[in-house]
């Protein structure tokens, strides 16, 4: 089968209306362009991301329907709480971002991941330019887990979750989800649901519903300590 897709412009970084995205495959909206920052900018404003495999031009998508986390109703299951009660792994925000980044990729196959060296590049420099996090989960020193993401006003846009030993990953989720909330956030974005994000309570929304959260939330600002480099504590 034969796709036709908008090819982005080089010289600037305006992507096609999120609605004429492909139904199959799911999402697809545009190729080509850069991961920039101002371009990556642009894209996660408008509820896009790239992803795409070694070898292959860059390929924009913006999918329906859409797989969110809402912080507030956001519940860990009992058997990950005791877990943490007897194993107290340490949480942090911002601590290891390129580590972090860098652990997702490797923890991984090679022939399955869309963690590029090119995209690694691009995420790294998103967060020095304050756009990209990470949480950080750590087990006597090691870093174990974690997962990080885009922030875009109170939204943010999860990118990757890794756990090198039991329940980082779900950890790191649980305590962002709090943290999160507690300084104004109002949703997670991860992108297409699968089961592991099911399993810990994620949902599925219209893309247009998504759109709707991204408008009203994008321009409005985060405490200024959300992000702020700190080890993270239940309340």
């Amino acid at each position: 089968m034969t796709l036709y897709l908008p090819e982005l412009n080089s010289n600037d970084t305006h992507f096609p209306d999120p609605s004429l995205a492909l139904t199959e495959p799911n999402g697809l909206l545009a190729l080509g362009g850069d991961l920039s920052i101002n371009r990556l900018r642009s894209a996660y404003r408008h509820g896009i991301f790239p992803w795409f495999s070694e070898g292959e031009p860059i390929l924009w998508w913006s999918p329906s329907p859409r797989a969110v986390f809402i912080p507030e109703t956001f519940s860990p299951a009992r058997s990950l709480i005791k877990f943490q009660r007897k194993h107290a792994y340490t949480v942090t925000i911002n601590h290891a971002t390129e580590q972090l980044i860098e652990l997702c990729a490797s923890s991984r196959p090679e022939e399955e991941t869309w963690i590029t060296d090119e995209m690694i590049e691009a995420y790294q420099q998103l967060a020095i330019a304050g756009h990209c996090h990470s949480v950080e989960v750590w087990q006597d020193g090691t870093l174990i887990g974690g997962l990080y993401g885009v922030s875009v006003g109170k939204v943010f846009c999860g990118e990757s979750m890794v756990s090198t030993r039991t329940n980082a990953s779900k950890i790191a989720l649980w305590y962002f989800c709090q943290h999160f909330l507690k300084h104004g956030g109002k949703l997670i974005d991860c992108q297409i649901m699968n089961p592991h994000l099911a399993s810990l309570g994620a949902i599925e929304i219209p893309r247009t519903e998504f759109q709707d959260y991204l408008l009203t939330s994008r321009d409005l600002t985060m405490n200024k300590e959300c992000y702020t480099p700190q080890p993270l504590q239940l309340d």
